[in-house]
């Protein structure tokens, strides 16, 4: 592979891949103190969530499969009645259908969740505060 083989992508194209979730996607509320930016694909949801200082991501379970990864400040997961403190650069999975939640204290907790497959709850969420808007 050489890169004389390939164009550079026009703007125009590059929005067929690409997007600039924190500056192009709305904030959808989760939960109050829970904002995230939705993305998603076929088989495969990523959200980029804000939890605010103060607030708690309630107790719940799902069918889909999440990766976690703290990606600033930190916050208190509950995973099956234990406490974990995760921070900045830790990385959780949570397989399906196990119950979980999270403390978020005296700083924002942001982190990127990763569903699979999409969760149809957020996505009609996205839609749903998208057009009330």
């Amino acid at each position: 592979m050489k890169e004389s083989d390939f164009s550079w992508a026009r703007p125009k194209d590059k929005k067929k891949y690409t997007t600039r979730p924190y500056e192009e996607v709305p904030i959808t509320e989760l939960s109050p103190g829970a904002l995230s930016h939705l993305v998603w694909g076929e088989n495969i949801m990523v959200s980029f969530l804000t939890m605010k200082a103060g607030s708690i991501f309630p107790l719940h379970s799902h069918p889909q499969e999440q990766i976690m990864i703290v990606v600033d400040g930190y916050c208190d997961e509950v995973i099956e009645d234990k406490i974990y403190r995760v921070q900045k650069g830790d990385l959780i999975h949570l397989p399906a259908n196990i119950m979980h939640g999270a403390f978020i204290r005296e700083a924002d907790c942001k982190v990127i969740d990763i569903f699979s497959p999409v969760r149809e709850d957020y996505r009609q969420r996205y839609w749903k505060q998208k057009n009330s808007r």
